[in-house]
């Protein structure tokens, strides 16, 4: 249990004490000493004796009490942190306000977002209430960012009061005058505020503004984990249905047309060819947030290439892959093979003559590799870099929609799905082809043994 400060008083106190009464006890062991007088060096003694083991005692109390509120502080810490784990609600705002309240001399705790109050736990309710718009002090706050005290009430308050208390008016301007608000942020933006209110001016002193500012640095801390979660997850999504987007009407309509076409000249295939069809696009315009497995991103990447083939020809277009064993196992995101892919169909291909695809995946030693390489048309080096920065033509699109929105896509969801070394890696020489490589980190030890490794690097 924290010492009160009437308690820190009387420790300090005796502290001091004990300090007086030991510099006056070694002063009487040495003049017993050198007087020869053994009884007074004898009590002396036993008395210095005393004193040093009860304040070796007293010293070890004090680093138990330390030590006590260090669990507690990271105890609070970590049930802050499960309560903030959605952001500012009203709920998780209550629970930490209602932990917060005892670890302070503040008599009520309020937090706000930046509009209301969305939690108030305390004695009282005028001082603030939930749901309540947010005062003018606790609005220069959100617009400062800088912590502020208040003396008094605000005139919308002082109304409220008068109001709802009548005769006890005088009563209610005595209780909560005064108060700390202390800003919470994220990235630099006042998103919301804690409130400690306070029953005399006494009270707020340098380690109840140290103790609310160290909650609000605690608090945004983990407001900001939250809101980065939030915006990756919120990104990965727009991302995908970006990328769900990007299969394009010309795609849908010029795969119309072929199997239409297929169903006067060899039905069976036509019928073939619709139920791929279907799949594929079932497949793709589905739920994507969970991974899925390799091998299912490579059947629907196989899809894809059936219902080109259908249309282009089957020699036109000629697959392989090499998957290592037990890498078809690895997690990934959807859409990061066939978008690669497609990109190749799209913009490898020659007038005349086959386009060859080959895919292969690798293990490199903890990081899986996936590399898919064409035979077509190549690019310009200067073309590479920005292929993963900015929406750019490719040298046959004759658009400036073309590789480099998909490409972009895939790296930014490899590295936001398998964190930082992970990403997209382009090589392509015009005349030769182009091969894009996918590095996933850290996955390989959870799918196959150390053996050597079997990476072929291309050229």
């Amino acid at each position: 249990m924290t010492a009160g400060p009437w308690e820190k008083h009387l420790i300090g106190k005796f502290n001091l004490l004990l300090s007086v009464l030991a510099v006056c006890l070694a002063g009487t062991l040495s003049w017993g000493l050198i007087r020869g007088n053994l009884a007074a060096t004898v009590l002396a003694g036993v008395g210095l004796a005393t004193v040093i083991t009860m304040a070796s005692f007293n010293l070890l109390a004090s680093d138990d009490q330390r030590s006590q509120a260090t669990e507690r502080t990271l105890r609070v810490a970590s049930a802050t942190q499960y309560h903030m784990r959605g952001g500012l609600t009203a709920e998780g705002c209550r629970a930490v306000c209602q932990l917060l309240l005892p670890e302070t001399d503040a008599s009520a705790i309020a937090m706000t977002d930046a509009h209301e109050t969305l939690a108030y736990v305390g004695e009282g309710t005028y001082g603030s209430s939930e749901g309540e718009p947010n005062s003018n002090p606790t609005s220069e706050v959100l617009e400062n960012g800088r912590i502020q005290t208040f003396s008094r009430l605000n005139e919308n308050q002082w109304r409220r009061a008068e109001g709802l208390l009548g005769g006890m008016f005088s009563e209610a301007v005595k209780s909560y005058p005064v108060g700390i608000i202390v800003p919470l942020t994220v990235s630099e933006r006042t998103v919301g505020t804690i409130k400690l209110y306070y029953h005399t001016g006494s009270a707020i002193n340098r380690t109840q503004m140290a103790i609310a500012r160290g909650f609000a640095e605690l608090l945004s801390s983990q407001l900001s984990v939250y809101e980065l979660d939030r915006q990756a997850e919120l990104t990965a999504q727009a991302e995908v249905k970006a990328l769900q987007a990007q299969i394009n009407p010309h795609f849908l309509f010029n795969t119309l047309n072929t199997i239409a076409s297929l169903t006067r000249t060899d039905p069976t295939r036509a019928r073939d060819l619709l139920r791929e069809f279907s799949v594929f696009y079932r497949r793709t315009l589905e739920g994507t947030e969970a991974p899925i497995s390799l091998s299912d991103e490579l059947e629907q990447t196989r899809r894809y290439l059936t219902i080109e083939r259908a249309r282009f020809g089957e020699d036109r277009i000629l697959w392989t892959e090499d998957v290592k064993e037990g890498c078809e196992n690895v997690k990934v995101p959807a859409f990061i093979v066939q978008p690669i892919v497609e990109n190749a169909v799209r913009h490898a291909m020659r007038e005349e003559g086959p386009l060859h695809i080959d895919v292969q995946v690798a293990t490199d030693g903890d990081d899986v590799l996936i590399a898919i390489a064409d035979d077509g048309v190549g690019m310009d080096e200067e073309v590479i870099p920005r292929l993963l920065e900015e929406d750019v033509p490719t040298p046959t699109s004759g658009s400036s929609k073309g590789a480099g929105i998909a490409l972009r896509n895939v790296a930014d969801r490899i590295e936001l799905f398998y964190g930082e070394g992970s990403g997209v890696e382009i090589m392509s020489k015009v005349g030769s082809g182009t091969c894009v490589t996918l590095r996933l980190v850290g996955v390989a030890p959870t799918l196959v043994s150390n053996e050597p490794d079997d990476w072929d690097e291309q050229e």
